[in-house]
């Protein structure tokens, strides 16, 4: 009895009956992060932004209060009171959130074109690197880019608060593209080429708008939502008219020779 002791003193193990708690392996938890106050910040922003964003996109700048802009939320106004100044700045921090992204897209896709053309580029083709990219988003991006495209269509034809938006943004993509189908079309005086841009943003825009027109005159056999169908269409439509109009001028040119 007394060795039986002095062994269990020393740690001698016991047999354990199968089945217990003390046979089980010990399953380690994972620590779920607690939101700090940075995350809860941003996210309240993202929701600022977003409730914004649609609001605008359907009633413009001067149509939308901060007040209701709240009540989408779901807190007090003085709280956009303290991350903006105006109305106008929480528009413009709306505009600042896509823009870059759709810039990049554009810049990226136009940079990879003429690098795949070897200084050969057509115009159909530097019009499919600048359109369909964008229509890609806005069609394929869900429907916070659908808001951001209509309110884009809105700045477009807006001179009072959406001209100036858009110099500021959207400039260098634009001369980016009317610089790859300078070099398509070398002889078409600039004129020409920034007119020509000038009716594909016209049709980008409405295309953006979604305004449902198009769905009403066709009777339903054309949807302003079909972004695939523009896609397969407003590249070679706008080439066309770049190409035909840089003929006309030029044969107008060589007749008063």
């Amino acid at each position: 009895m007394a060795e039986t002791h002095r062994i269990m003193r020393l740690g001698a193990s016991v047999p354990r009956r199968k089945g217990t708690e003390m046979n089980k392996p010990a399953i380690p938890t994972k620590r779920t992060r607690r939101p700090t106050k940075a995350d809860q910040r941003a996210a309240t922003m993202e929701q600022i932004y977003d409730a914004a964003e649609e609001l605008f996109s359907k009633r413009g700048l001067y149509g939308v209060t901060l007040k209701e802009v709240a009540a989408k939320v779901g807190v007090h106004q003085s709280l956009l009171h303290y991350y903006f100044k105006d109305k106008k700045e929480l528009f413009d921090a709306v505009i600042a959130r896509r823009a870059p992204v759709t810039i990049e897209r554009r810049m990226k896709a136009l940079d990879a074109y003429e690098r795949a053309v070897e200084g050969r580029p057509t115009v159909e083709g530097a019009l499919r690197a600048y359109l369909d990219t964008d229509l890609e988003v806005h069609g394929e991006g869900g429907l916070g880019w659908r808001h951001y495209g209509q309110l884009g269509a809105q700045m477009s034809n807006t001179a009072e608060w959406g001209a100036e938006l858009m110099d500021t943004y959207f400039d260098e993509v634009v001369l980016r593209l009317i610089g790859i189908i300078r070099k398509a079309m070398p002889d078409c005086p600039d004129e020409d080429l920034f007119w020509g841009y000038h009716f594909v943003s016209a049709g980008l825009m409405l295309t953006l708008g979604r305004t449902g027109r198009i769905d009403k005159l066709s009777g339903g056999l054309c949807k302003s939502d079909d972004f695939e169908a523009v896609k397969e269409r407003m590249a070679r439509f706008m080439a066309a008219g770049f190409i035909a109009t840089c003929e006309a001028r030029r044969a107008e040119r060589e007749a008063a020779k």
